[in-house]
């Protein structure tokens, strides 16, 4: 039972970073309709910023942690001005393109100033675990559900309450309607990308203080391609909750099926689940069914 609630737990700390990670894959096809390919490199960029600030420059973790946000929510910004900006009305299959090739010159970028060795956050935490009930847990998990759970909070409070949330929304919703009321959806889709490359940097160092960082850290954001299908697309509640089922059914199967096997269904079993749930619901759990007219 201990060992099964272990995996519980190790499963709802790592599906609430891939609900963090998906929630900019989220709101950038809400906003622009685009699936953003360079989401895991966004992630990687912020992970190693954050990185070196702490180790090069000995910042404090907490100081290091909001210039890391700081710095990303600007990049983000100047990602969509400079690159996505001009594609606003070219076929889709372009900017998706256009994405892939970002991730790639993010990715050499990266590998160009750091390298490829594994790198490892100082020791910020505890190396003690806490124990609750028999069941271990680290002071990093506690650190990274707490930090997730209040970015979702932020973000729940930020969409439903202020009016550049509930600009955003409108757009998402109906981008015509949203201009011809003078929202300027130009600088939506900016703050689109900027909130995106702030949630993936979160989530790249909250892995990185996990797992240490290299350059196989942007294949997270593939992981998270699952959790967001199985959401819903478009649905930022499926987000969250399609990143902890995934969390969570990957640790199990890792947990209890690897051993039988040799290994692998860890990585397979959410692409798995995945496939079912479409072959059911083809729109995920919360996406947005769309009635087409012949």
């Amino acid at each position: 039972m201990e060992f099964f609630l272990q995996l519980i737990v190790a499963g709802i700390v790592m599906g609430s970073i891939y609900a963090i990670v998906a929630l900019g894959f989220t709101l950038i096809y809400k906003s622009t309709g685009v699936v953003n390919f360079a989401q895991g490199e966004l992630l990687l960029v912020g992970a190693y910023i954050c990185l070196h600030l702490t180790v090069e420059y000995r910042l404090n973790f907490v100081a290091s942690f909001i210039i890391t946000i700081l710095f990303m929510f600007f990049f983000g910004f100047f990602i969509e001005k400079i690159f996505l900006r001009k594609m606003i009305g070219e076929p889709i299959i372009s900017i998706i393109m256009l994405t892939i090739g970002l991730s790639s010159v993010f990715k050499s970028v990266v590998q160009l100033i750091w390298g490829t060795n594994t790198k490892t956050f100082p020791q910020i935490f505890p190396e003690e675990p806490l124990i609750v009930g028999g069941i271990s847990v680290s002071y990093v998990y506690i650190f990274s559900i707490i930090s997730v759970s209040i970015f979702l909070a932020l973000f729940t409070v930020f969409f439903k309450k202020s009016k550049v949330g509930i600009a955003m929304r409108a757009v998402a919703s109906d981008q015509q309607a949203a201009l011809s009321m003078g929202i300027d959806v130009k600088r939506i889709f900016a703050l689109s990308w900027a909130i995106a490359a702030v949630v993936s940097s979160v989530g790249g160092i909250l892995i990185g203080n996990i797992n240490g960082i290299n350059t196989s850290l942007s294949q997270f954001g593939l992981k998270v391609f699952p959790v967001v299908i199985l959401g819903g697309l478009d649905s930022i509640l499926g987000a969250i909750v399609g990143g902890l089922i995934i969390g969570i059914l990957e640790n199990l199967a890792g947990g209890y099926i690897d051993p039988l096997i040799g290994g692998g269904a860890k990585e397979v079993f959410p692409f798995i689940f995945m496939i079912i749930i479409l072959m059911i619901k083809p729109y995920g759990l919360f996406g947005t069914v769309e009635v087409e007219k012949v």
